[in-house]
């Protein structure tokens, strides 16, 4: 794939008012969209896209002027208002449209904002279409006549939509009646939705991060920050606490002691509790998930595939094998059999269906599952070091695996926002982790 100018791996995304994410650039986005989309589904009358956003302050202004470029594309535009990332992949194919688009920069602050699409199918936009969205980028603005502009609406029950949508899938003989649980929107795109979800479904509902200003998304709550779910929890004597991000497609839980369930656990719950019905291929998960993951999948006798990091890469590792599971220690977690993409509350619901199929807590559930301790440092590289092919480093890390002999891994990438290398070491004990990576560290990365 040619190097990209605008899209990065989960569509464009940077500070408002910079080169862009500002309203000049949206609207040469929408039309350049619209005119690709157009070509792409001729025949169709006027194609048609549904746009959602989060609760930014720059949604609105981003929202306006893709409207207008793809209006002038001859395009007509759905206005879902603030729903969750996962709710456009969802509406655009409940309502057969030709694409979706998001407006989110997901867990970064309000200051950044971001632009993504999604296919008529409910997944990513493919990386051709992308690429020739991008082309047309720069290419001078232009109008189609005022009989063929297309036209713009709102749908009025986008949310309550999505809402039944996320109910669907928790099984029907199930309830949530009798738990009591704390829902932390992040102040984002979730805040109108995620209670009522769990609500509706029987629980007791304790809301927080619920109350978006513009500014406040993501700001000390949600999934970021789950010390202050963890609290919540904890004053209310709650049964269990949820944690989704900006655009709430990334989730945390905290059961009743206050324990805090990262993704791993949490598709391990979900990944048992399918096994108790059907069989499970295979699991993708990502560079980063926890060692003991990955040998515990080998012991159930499940296939597990590492993936770069990002949901994007884990959703194309699933599609290649036909597999349904996988996701991010991060939380990104990925149920195919649920939804097209990777979705937070949707994630939450699988992890109570198992709670409540089971009988079991959720640290029963994971009681299994033994996470290996992990550090990682962060060190400067300097401009033009080749760390891929360093004899120093690769010398160390060969040490530092024997030392392991088959008992946690080594992880070595570089960070792809700054000029840092990043050392991991995972082991069956905390010392010999720490152990290794003071081994790595110790390199000198300022030469060959």
């Amino acid at each position: 794939m040619t190097e990209r100018k605008y899209f990065g791996t989960d569509g464009v995304r940077g500070e408002v008012g910079g080169p862009t994410i500002n309203a000049e650039f949206a609207l040469r986005l929408g039309y350049a969209a619209g005119r690709v989309l157009a070509r792409k589904h001729p025949g169709r009358g006027r194609p048609a896209v549904v746009i959602g956003k989060d609760t930014r302050i720059s949604g609105y202004m981003l929202e306006s002027a893709l409207e207008a470029g793809l209006s002038a594309a001859g395009i007509d535009v759905l206005l879902a208002g603030p729903v969750p990332t996962p709710a456009v992949a969802y509406l655009t194919r409940a309502l057969r449209l030709v694409a979706g688009i998001v407006i989110s920069a997901s867990h970064n602050p309000y200051q950044d904002n971001g632009i993504k699409f999604f296919s008529a199918q409910g997944m990513k936009l493919p990386d051709e279409i992308e690429a020739e969205i991008e082309a047309a980028i720069d290419e001078p603005l232009g109008c189609v006549g005022s009989e063929a502009l297309g036209r713009a609406r709102r749908i009025d029950d986008a949310a309550g939509r999505y809402i039944e949508f996320c109910k669907s899938t928790f099984p029907n003989e199930l309830d949530l009646s009798g738990l009591s649980i704390v829902v932390d929107a992040a102040h984002g795109a979730a805040y109108h939705i995620a209670p009522h979800v769990f609500r509706e479904l029987g629980a007791e509902v304790f809301s927080i991060g619920c109350q978006p200003d513009g500014f406040n998304i993501n700001e000390g709550v949600g999934a970021m920050h789950p010390e202050t779910l963890v609290a919540e929890v904890q004053a209310r004597g709650a049964d269990i606490g949820i944690a989704l991000d900006g655009d709430a497609d990334r989730l945390q839980m905290v059961d009743g002691s206050g324990r805090l369930y990262n993704g791993d656990e949490l598709l391990y719950a979900i990944v048992r509790d399918r096994m108790t019905q059907q069989k499970v291929d295979g699991v993708v998960g990502t560079l980063m998930t926890n060692f003991g993951f990955e040998k515990r999948m080998q012991a159930l006798g499940v296939a597990f595939e590492r993936a770069k990091v990002g949901d994007r890469y884990v959703l194309e590792a699933m599609q290649a094998r036909g597999w349904l599971y996988g996701g991010e220690s991060s939380g990104h977690l990925l149920c195919l059999d649920c939804h097209t993409t990777g979705d937070g509350i949707i994630a939450a619901l699988q992890v109570l269906r198992a709670m409540s199929r089971s009988g079991n807590s959720l640290a029963q559930l994971v009681s299994d599952l033994r996470m290996y301790p992990q550090k990682m440092v962060n060190v400067p590289l300097a401009q033009g070091v080749q760390w891929q092919t360093h004899a120093g480093l690769a010398a160390a890390r060969e040490k530092v695996e024997q030392k392991l002999n088959g008992r946690g891994r080594v992880l070595i990438r570089a960070s792809g926002t700054e000029p840092k290398l990043r050392l991991m070491v995972e082991a069956e004990e905390a010392v010999l982790a720490e152990e290794g990576v003071r081994e790595l560290v110790a390199v000198n990365l300022t030469s060959e």
